[in-house]
């Protein structure tokens, strides 16, 4: 894998990440679940297309899922 097909784990917002949090809560204002779960469809989507890398993004779903599971083994205790 070369390094534009490596997952990027440092900042890379610089330091802008709650700015970003902000402005992504601000966007599912006055939405429904259902139009907020297709905004973040669009998103994923959009985001995916910039990335433009399928071993990136593969990487990016499986450290979701992962994280996922994680707290999903806290619950079921």
């Amino acid at each position: 894998m070369t390094s534009s097909e490596e997952l990027r784990r440092q900042d890379g917002l610089a330091g802008t990440a709650d700015d970003f949090y902000e402005a992504l809560l601000a966007a599912h204002e006055g939405l429904d679940d259902q139009e907020s779960a297709a905004l973040n469809a669009r998103l994923v989507l959009l985001l995916a297309n910039h990335v433009g890398s399928l071993p990136v993004l593969r990487e990016a779903l499986a450290l979701a899922r992962a994280s996922l599971g994680a707290g999903r083994k806290l619950r079921d205790k």
